[in-house]
């Protein structure tokens, strides 16, 4: 790993894989390390991500791994219930604020009436606060298929874990079976997520009362993810000159599109976001 001084630091991932390692989890074992320079020497998990290895008849054992990995990263919390600093209120409407600033406001020009200002403050609020009322686990942040690497034994290799964080239960199970690279059927992903409530209780955590707590759990934080993920791919072509992930932003609106008319009380997102043009978001090209 080459981190340049300035623009990154190594201490987190050292001090995160160091941790994680030892809960049992595949990240990569620190060889040896000059955070001054910036250098890290790091253990090989090879080069095939599951992006690259997902297909429906390998699909039920690479998320089944995944998922069993997931339950020891979450169980881990239990060991060092401070390790990770708290997934906030505040950086959970921040994250939401990139699709309003970057993916509304400057990559598809809208204009926002105050009626659509109150909208989407409103929604929101409501995602954040059904967030924070899940049980918090150690979460990985980006738990999914570019992340996640496909190795000969004690499968998978976890990387870009970093930026972890003790939030809601749910949040790496969304980035794993919600995925904004490769998305599955409806029916195959509730099928997912209640057999992990299963597993979860199965294994000593605390997934809420019943599947059908836990999987509007996932379904509220799915929607926070994507709003998020959707504003960072716009601002990654405005702001980076990378033009690249612009054609997964609609994979992304999907997942919430998807939601209409089982969830009333966040209908007028949901519809906002349907309501959105896919061509011209994937095709807009503005100067960066």
């Amino acid at each position: 790993m080459d981190a340049p001084p300035g623009r990154e630091d190594t201490r987190p991932f050292i001090r995160i894989a160091e941790k994680f390692l030892s809960v049992g989890l595949n990240v990569p074992k620190i060889i040896e390390a000059d955070v001054e320079e910036g250098f890290l020497l790091l253990s090989d998990l090879g080069s095939q991500t599951y992006l690259q290895s997902l297909n429906p008849q390998t699909v039920e054992r690479l998320y089944g791994d995944a998922m069993g990995a997931l339950i020891v990263l979450q169980a881990g919390t239990y060991t060092a219930p401070d390790f990770l600093p708290a997934y906030s209120r505040r950086l959970l409407l921040d994250e939401m604020e990139l699709f309003r600033e970057w993916l509304l406001i400057r990559h598809l020009q809208m204009e926002l009436t105050d009626e659509l200002q109150r909208l989407l403050d409103d929604s929101f609020d409501r995602l954040a606060e059904v967030a924070l009322e899940q049980p918090p686990v150690w979460v990985h942040r980006d738990y999914h298929s570019r992340n996640l690497m496909l190795t000969n034994r004690h499968n998978p290799g976890i990387l870009d874990f970093q930026d972890g964080v003790s939030g809601p239960i749910t949040y790496d199970l969304v980035s794993l079976l919600k995925d904004c690279y490769i998305a599955w059927p409806r029916e195959q992903v509730e099928s997912w997520v209640k057999g992990y409530y299963q597993l979860a209780r199965d294994s000593g955590l605390q997934p809420g009362d019943d599947d059908a707590q836990f999987l509007r759990w996932f379904d509220y934080m799915g929607i926070q993810r994507h709003l998020k993920a959707s504003g960072i791919f716009a601002r990654l072509w405005h702001r980076d000159g990378k033009p690249g992930y612009l054609g997964d932003i609609a994979r992304t609106l999907d997942y919430i599109s998807s939601l209409e008319t089982v969830y009333p009380e966040l209908d007028p997102l949901i519809q906002l976001v349907k309501s959105l043009d896919r061509t011209a978001i994937s095709g807009a090209r503005t100067s960066v």
